[in-house]
């Protein structure tokens, strides 16, 4: 048998997790100088993570990254292994006995929590539920959600809280030849839903809203953006920001608020509303979620890096529907070892860790979101999975040598009764959403449950 990546003996490497990082890794590995077998190991039938299942339906360019992932999945060292969970389905010290390498790139998965009295209460939310919802994620697909009430609040200042506020304020008309899933639209289509507030703790200058996002909300046909105008008055730390090289990006977000704040009342349906310096400190309400209590922050410390403090002042919004987005966490993979503080798998460079500044364990490595905790944006995932994999390629000579890789994954998957599908199959599943798609003047409409992609893989 020759060196590892040679011919005779090619690098065999398992990634868990198709999103973004998934094949940004696998675009990595191949065009290294080593010969490379590579199994994308997916929970889901459908690859391409947050890209398919995160990116609002009205923002289709972002999608566009899915045809550089389809090119990488045409080449002859990649292979898709979908609707396999590691840790269920195979145990993840079964695939590092089975892999000279494996790569965790399974991301963030589950929102942090407000941390407050009433979160439970029904009628509060996660970001991460309502976008997998109206995105048609399988895990999502039997949640309800109650929009006949007229108050909703989206808590957060990020683009996130920005496309579940958007989804909630467009008119059906501007969604139903989106992909987004029928049973979203059908429910849409009934919200009672008049006013949506955004609420952030800090102030207008430190919103994370990308600009372009903030300014669709002046292109809604239906709703109008209001910003009560003093809450623009910045403090003098926070004007030092917007006036400073490194706060461009927030003086742009400031000039479109200050268009929020000068827009007229012309009696649009809905009416989108952002607020500031408030946190929320409890939800209210008689089995379900009728009022959010906040407490009025003021900000103080350094340019860039002011916090926000409570005041003892509290105000009040009556809503009954609330949705958090602050932030996500990853969620813990039986046998990998998990950095509960962050949320993220604990690392070197990529190398996987036994806890937070611990030994190198061999072999195991990450990338994404689960390696760095949610941050940047699709493309950031590139030269983060660049570096794990260079970690990976530097490792090389430390690997035990006769690993069975593909063959050892089918004999524990077929072992274990395990239904799983290949890219050629998912290509089926792709068709067959497109074509359901035509007729209504949609590019798509997805399969909305496993067993559905599963039939149409095996038809």
């Amino acid at each position: 048998m020759g060196s590892i990546g040679s011919e005779s003996n090619p690098l065999r490497v398992a990634i868990v997790g198709s999103g973004p990082s998934g094949f940004y890794a696998t675009e990595a590995l191949i065009k290294s100088d080593q010969k490379v077998e590579i199994d994308l190991i997916e929970r889901l039938p459908a690859p391409f993570g947050l890209v398919r299942n995160g990116v609002a339906p009205d923002h289709p360019k972002l999608k566009q990254a899915i045809e550089v992932y389809k090119k990488i999945a045409q080449s002859p060292e990649f292979n898709f292994v979908g609707n396999v969970t590691v840790g269920e389905d195979i145990k993840a010290q079964e695939l590092q006995e089975t892999y000279h390498a494996v790569i965790y790139t399974c991301g963030a998965e589950t929102d942090r929590k407000l941390g407050i009295p009433g979160e439970e209460l029904n009628g509060s939310y996660t970001a991460t539920e309502f976008v997998g919802w109206y995105n048609g994620h399988p895990d999502y697909r039997d949640r309800t959600f109650d929009l006949s009430h007229e108050n909703a609040v989206v808590i957060g200042q990020g683009n996130v809280a920005a496309d579940v506020a958007r989804i909630l304020a467009k008119s059906v008309d501007e969604l139903k030849h989106t992909d987004i899933a029928q049973h979203a639209l059908d429910v849409l289509a009934e919200s009672k839903v008049r006013k949506i507030y955004v609420v952030g703790r800090r102030g207008p200058a430190q919103a994370k809203f990308a600009s372009k996002e903030l300014k669709e909300f002046l292109e809604i046909e239906n709703c109008r953006p209001y910003i009560d105008p003093v809450e623009l008055d910045l403090n003098t730390t926070s004007q030092r920001e917007i006036d400073s090289k490194e706060g461009r990006g927030n003086k742009k977000n400031l000039e479109i608020f200050q268009k929020f704040a000068e827009s007229e009342d012309t009696g649009k349906q809905r009416t989108c509303i952002s607020t500031f310096l408030k946190s929320p400190i409890r939800l209210e309400g008689d089995r379900r979620l009728q009022k959010v209590v906040f407490e009025v922050n003021e900000l103080s410390g350094e340019p860039f890096k002011q916090s926000a403090k409570g005041t003892g002042k509290t105000m009040e919004i009556e809503c009954g529907i609330l949705f958090r987005s602050i932030g996500y966490n990853g969620v813990p993979i039986p046998g990998v070892p998990f950095y509960e503080r962050w949320g993220t798998i604990p690392n070197e460079t990529g190398r996987i860790t036994v806890e937070h500044g611990g030994n190198v364990l061999p072999g195991l490595y990450t990338a994404g979101w689960i390696k760095r905790g949610p941050s940047g944006i699709i493309g950031t995932n590139r030269a983060c999975a660049v570096e794990s994999v260079s970690a990976v390629l530097e490792d090389i000579d430390q690997f035990g040598s006769d690993k069975p890789g593909r063959e050892g994954l089918y004999a524990v998957l077929d072992r274990n009764g395990v239904q799983y599908i290949n890219y050629a199959q998912w290509e089926k599943v792709d068709a067959a959403e497109v074509a359901a798609g035509e007729p209504k003047g949609k590019p798509r409409e997805k399969f909305t449950y496993c067993d559905e992609m599963l039939a149409a893989a095996n038809s």
